[in-house]
């Protein structure tokens, strides 16, 4: 969620980045001046300026000095440290800083955030992926590295003979739910999903090793074939005394090894760099090993370049080096990935279900870098729906690379995989996801509990339809059906347009922790950013969300009216016989209906909804907060006696009978009731409010919190109802 932030001048100064000077490169894609509001001037680079390699450095140097005047600014905790990651220069002088956050020394998961800052130094707002300050009871853990590592193994999903070495045990702060816990994040390893050799992420609480959550390590593209010929192309090698490399000086360095069919688990284990005494590589069959590499050495320096290009990044780190990449893993492994830890890309074979076509596709090429970039920007948790939207960035930009490079062998389409020689003639389909029969074309409660690259799809369609809009289409020679959620029609407002929109909302808004919703707060700023707030490139990505099932659409800024939504709403399976005045009053549908300040509505496992999976957690900062929910135009029923009902569950770390952090019920701004940490107990409790002052009217409901600045307190709220 983007958040301004009021602060006082004299802080605000204290936060510039020092005396940077922006040195601008040549570019094709120069950043252009702001469109003013209500146009739609393009500007290609999504707005950033260029920095070369010294300049970038400094800006981060300068960002790291400041880093203990950010976090007083924000409110951090005295022992919290901010460590700055990225510094992005916009074409006006406004910066955008990215630090991760640590706690006594320990890496905080879910503690990034992002800090804009004027020309002047002043800072215009922040992004967290955690609000408020990290406090957790102690930093010494009742478990031991080793136990941790046991309860790791024992909770691993999906993963067979699964060990993990207590070494690869690091205690940390689990900060992605509201109350941050100590926890231990360990490394498994055995037979999973994506291969012989998975490796998973899993955290475990310290104290009590509960699981708290799980993701691959190893950030892939599955299938059951995979391969391209990319035809006679250009490559940029290095000559050495003997002969020549797969090296690539015009990208950073990038150098493309053959693994020797090293096993998955230790694929650099055999491995050697490609060389010969000709620059002539490859046959362009898989009976030379060194057609693979050629792929993947194109594929790569298209990638490069597409982001050079497009956005004036150099390389994954934006840093102008480049990294590893190894074809010929394993034997028959139908897989791609990368790992951000050795900074590498690896490519397997395929098998015979494909007829051993490598796993080299441009458009592969272009995803798994992308996962780096991911992971230098926003660093999306490869899991729930952050997971789902670092699958679809990395679709995104993959399918982008593929319409730049403009290989006449692989025009460019939004089919993912389409020349891998798949059963199902794709990986995935940007158009229409759920043609695979598993993907998910519209967001739904459970987006956050399917594997990552079914709920990609979701990121995929919504990226679809902002940028080709909706019905049936001819692109890349392949049959494209633009369908939506809502039977919504609308024009797109390009593919350019709409990757620039995503790659300044990835690199400049989101965080770790960043799920659908928002991102749809995260591109909507970008595109205010990029074409300005009443432009119609932000209107029609706005429908393309509401098309997904993820907000419902702008105003038009032609007619200043909002769009009607083309569908009925889908009534909450938990309405109550009489009727329910309330839209989606146990929140199964997700925010649907109702205006929250934070991310409030939630289906996250560190509580519990008493209804379904989805509920609404106000409040457990521990810290001076306050929070909002409601909705509004609420018809009171005429008739009867009219009663707002709801599930209420209370839990604390305050003691005695103060009320010191409330909930406040409000009715057309009337408190009406009030709770507090005095009314903790086990478990949901039902209450009921009298409406009768407001028999017939329409009014807005709003649940009001407020915590002080010590000690927490939780307040958990489901199945609302008026009737």
């Amino acid at each position: 969620m983007y958040r301004k932030n009021a602060l006082a001048a004299g802080v605000a100064a204290a936060l510039a980045l020092g005396s940077v000077t922006v040195v601008a490169t040549q570019s094709t894609a120069a950043p252009q001046p702001a469109a003013a509001a209500g146009t739609s001037a393009a500007r290609p680079g999504a707005g950033f300026k260029a920095m070369s390699a010294d300049v970038r450095g400094e800006a981060i140097r300068a960002a790291g000095r400041n880093a203990a005047a950010a976090a007083r600014a924000l409110g951090l905790g005295s022992e919290e440290r901010l460590v700055a990651k990225d510094v992005l220069i916009d074409a006006d002088g406004s910066r955008h800083v990215r630090y991760d956050r640590t706690y006594r020394g320990l890496s905080v998961i879910g503690g990034d955030l992002v800090v804009h800052l004027a020309e002047d130094g002043t800072i215009t707002g922040s992004d967290l992926a955690h609000q408020g300050a990290i406090k957790v009871a102690g930093t010494t853990p009742k478990l031991t590295a080793a136990d941790a590592s046991a309860k790791a193994v024992r909770h691993a999903r999906h993963v067979k003979k699964a060990k993990a070495d207590s070494k690869d045990s690091a205690l940390v702060v689990y900060a992605v739910g509201k109350i941050p816990v100590l926890a231990y994040r360990s490394t498994v390893t055995g037979e999973g999903e994506t291969g012989p050799a998975s490796r998973q992420a899993v955290i475990v609480d310290a104290t009590s090793g509960a699981p708290l959550d799980q993701y691959e390590l190893h950030q892939n593209v599955t299938g059951t074939g995979n391969g391209v010929t990319v035809g006679q192309v250009s490559l940029e090698t290095t000559q050495t005394g003997s002969g020549y490399t797969l090296t690539d000086p015009a990208h950073g360095g990038t150098i493309v090894y053959d693994s020797y069919n090293s096993p998955q688990s230790n694929p650099r284990q055999n491995a050697r760099a490609f060389s010969k005494a000709t620059n002539s590589w490859g046959n362009g069959t898989s009976s030379s090993r060194e057609s693979a590499a050629v792929d993947a050495s194109y594929g790569l320096a298209k990638t490069w370049d597409y982001y050079k290009n497009s956005f004036n990044r150099s390389g994954i780190r934006n840093d102008g080096r480049g990294a590893r990449a190894y074809v010929h893993v394993d034997n028959s492994l139908v897989n791609a990935f990368y790992d951000d830890n050795c900074f590498c890309m690896y490519f397997g074979d395929g098998s015979s279900q494909n007829g051993n076509t490598p796993v080299t596709a441009v458009d592969v090429a272009g995803h798994e870098m992308s996962h780096g970039v991911t992971a230098a920007t926003a660093n999306l948790t490869y899991s729930g729906e952050s997971g789902g939207l670092n699958e679809a960035t990395s679709d995104i930009f993959g399918t982008m690379v593929e319409f730049s490079a403009n290989n006449a062998g692989d025009p460019g389409d939004y089919y993912i995989g389409e020349k891998l020689n798949m059963s199902g003639g794709s990986l995935r389909r940007m158009d229409n996801p759920a043609a695979d029969g598993r993907s998910l074309s519209c967001w739904n409660s459970s987006a956050g509990s399917v594997d990552v690259h079914l709920s990609s799809g979701i990121g995929n369609h919504f990226f679809y339809l902002a940028a080709e809009g909706t019905g049936a289409k001819t692109i890349g020679g392949r049959s494209h059906n633009g369908t939506t959620c809502n039977n919504d029609t609308f024009t797109g407002i390009g593919k350019d347009k709409a990757a620039a929109v995503w790659y300044r909302a990835l690199s400049t808004y989101m965080t770790s922790t960043t799920n659908y919703a928002g991102a749809r707060t995260a591109t909507l700023q970008a595109a205010a950013d990029l074409y300005g707030a009443n432009s119609q490139e932000r209107y029609l990505l706005s429908k393309a969300w509401a098309a997904v099932s993820v907000g419902t659409a702008l105003p038009d800024p032609g007619t200043g009216t909002p769009t009607p939504s083309p569908t009925t709403p889908i009534p909450s399976p938990t309405t109550p016989p009489g009727g329910n005045a309330l839209a989606n009053g146990s929140f199964e549908q997700g925010t649907s209906g109702w205006a929250q300040s934070d991310s409030i509505i939630t289906n996250s496992s560190l509580q519990t909804a008493r209804d379904g999976s989805w509920y609404a957690w106000m409040m457990g900062y521990g810290a001076a907060a306050v929070e909002s929910l409601s909705q509004s135009n609420i018809a009171v029923p005429s008739a009867g006696t009219p009663q707002l009902t709801f599930w209420l569950k209370v839990s604390t770390q305050e003691s005695g009978s103060t009320a010191y952090d409330t909930l406040k019920i409000n009715v057309n701004g009337t408190t009406l009731a009030a709770y507090s940490n005095a009314d903790a107990g086990s478990g949901y409790v039902q209450k009921t409010v009298d409406l009768s002052a407001y028999k017939g009217q329409t009014v807005k409901l709003d649940f009001a919190g407020t915590e002080d600045t010590y000690l927490s307190t939780i307040f958990l709220l489901d199945q609302i109802a008026i009737g």
